[in-house]
């Protein structure tokens, strides 16, 4: 045996290859489900002085209920003989807080639905189970797991490729006559696609969500208070960029308004022809949901985005002028895969709304009939389990995208380690897209060369190579507290 063959077969002894399947769904057990609870742990209904805060939610191990109503646990070859689902309850604490008192005894821990297992990850039984223990549940020694049972069906997730998130990227526009700084800015469960655009002569303008057309940058940086001294402070560093803006507040009609005559006229291109009230309202609706929503949601926030404006700005100008390059947005640094752990949170996301959607309403429509609050009243477990389970059986996921979900390939064992493999690009496949279907020389290494179907599907379904290491991630908060610490040492 040679020294290549003793190095891959230690590698895979010590690194299966759906150990990145594994780790994802895992981390979004242990962190992922909390995290989306956090975001949403209020309930608020629209009955004076009472609302409903969540708090901890945690999954049991794979279980089922059976005709007489018994709960017990289930073992995968017995979910795929009986046509049933793999799948964990789900509970989690709720507390009625009444006129600003936590009731804690009231309620407790509550069932709100079931969520699908993979096998072999921490919540499946057969992980810590030994072979003679596997052959005599009748289970596959050799199973590698990383996929889900759903109705009896062996179904993956397939990992999704995409332009990384909250990254300015920027390109010439088709035709070459202006230069896109775009950032695909990405908040819990929304996403918005954010553009600062420099045509020929230097003009800058904005485009975001729910905006029909483009905004005048001086327009929208004043809209987010910042002054024109402000403007010129923060493009000191650069000559040229500092040239373009002069050149912009010249040519603006938009250059001596404040922040509050800004707004309004935003909320008159966004509503024309409503009262001035809702365009008020519209305006900052748009302002701090859909312009860089990943820079914060909130009136303290518009600052940093107006920064961040001026920084795609920066790079437009660079490239514009030809001291930078442009992004390339094959390069494999650009992008960035979603693999289960990823895909299960932002579908649970989605059910999760539904579900303190349809609590919400429970609570008005039991307090406007005079009844009695009760768990079983406002709490249905078939929300979030139905959701959960209709986008795990067709494979269309939150957005639209479609092919999520697949019927895992049992051909044989290759096939079947390839499918838990499989990366999926979120390209049309009618489209030509030759660049993106290309082969780029970052992904040597990352994914297979070769490997790829034929006809329509070719270049933008694609594999992991077979020695790629996925990380899971880190958590953008503490990276972004210690580069604030960092600028307010440099400031002072």
């Amino acid at each position: 045996m040679d020294s290549n063959s003793i190095l891959l077969e230690s590698y895979l002894d010590t690194m299966p290859l759906i150990q990145h399947q594994l780790e994802s769904f895992n981390r979004f057990v242990s962190q992922g489900l909390q995290r989306v609870v956090d975001r949403q742990n209020i309930v608020q209904p629209s009955v004076e002085g009472f609302s409903l805060k969540l708090g901890n939610i945690r999954l049991d191990k794979a279980s089922i209920i059976e005709a007489d109503g018994s709960r017990r646990q289930i073992m995968p070859n017995e979910a795929r003989l009986r046509n049933l689902t793999y799948s964990a309850p789900i509970f989690i604490e709720v507390v009625p807080v009444i006129r600003g008192i936590e009731k804690k005894a009231s309620f407790g821990e509550v069932f709100i639905g079931e969520l699908p297992i993979m096998v072999r990850s921490d919540l499946c039984y057969i992980k810590t189970m030994s072979r003679q223990q596997l052959i005599e549940e009748a289970e596959d020694v050799d199973d590698p797991g990383g996929y889900f049972i759903v109705k009896g069906v062996e179904r993956v997730l397939i990992g999704l490729e995409d332009i990384a998130p909250n990254r300015v990227i920027t390109t010439k526009g088709k035709g070459g006559d202006k230069i896109n700084s775009v950032v695909f800015s990405t908040a819990p469960g929304f996403r918005a696609r954010c553009v600062v655009s420099r045509n020929q002569n230097g003009i800058y303008t904005v485009e975001f969500p729910t905006i029909s057309k483009s905004v005048n940058l001086i327009l929208m940086l004043r809209a987010l208070g910042m002054s024109e001294k402000g403007l010129l402070e923060n493009v000191s560093d650069s000559l040229s960029l500092r040239n373009d803006v002069m050149l912009n507040l010249e040519v603006s009609d938009y250059r001596n308004m404040t922040q509050n005559e800004a707004i309004a006229e935003l909320g008159r291109m966004a509503a024309p022809g409503q009262a001035p009230e809702y365009q008020l309202s519209r305006a900052e609706t748009q302002i701090n949901n859909y312009l860089l929503p990943h820079v914060g949601e909130t009136a303290e926030d518009k600052f940093r985005k107006a920064e961040y404006l001026i920084t795609m700005a920066r790079k437009a100008t660079m490239v514009g002028n030809k001291l930078a390059r442009e992004d390339d947005k094959d390069h494999y640094a650009n992008k960035r895969i979603k693999f289960s752990g990823e895909l299960m949170e932002d579908l649970f996301t989605y059910a999760f709304r539904f579900f303190t959607k349809e609590v919400k309403y429970q609570i008005e429509r039991t307090s406007a009939r005079g009844r009695k609050l009760s768990i079983q009243s406002i709490i249905n477990p078939d929300t979030i389990t139905e959701r959960i389970s209709y986008a795990m059986g067709t494979g269309t996921w939150v957005a639209g995208q479609t092919g999520i979900s697949q019927v895992l390939d049992r051909t044989n064992f290759s096939s079947a380690y390839t499918h838990l493999r499989r990366v999926k690009s979120p390209l049309a496949k009618k489209h030509p897209h030759f660049k993106a279907r290309e082969v780029h020389g970052t992904q040597w290494g990352k994914i297979c060369p070769s490997e790829t179907p034929e006809g329509q599907e070719v270049g933008l379904t694609k594999y992991l190579a077979l020695m790629s290491k996925v990380t899971v991630g880190a958590e953008e908060s503490s990276f972004e507290d210690k580069l604030a610490g960092l600028r307010k040492k440099a400031n002072e």
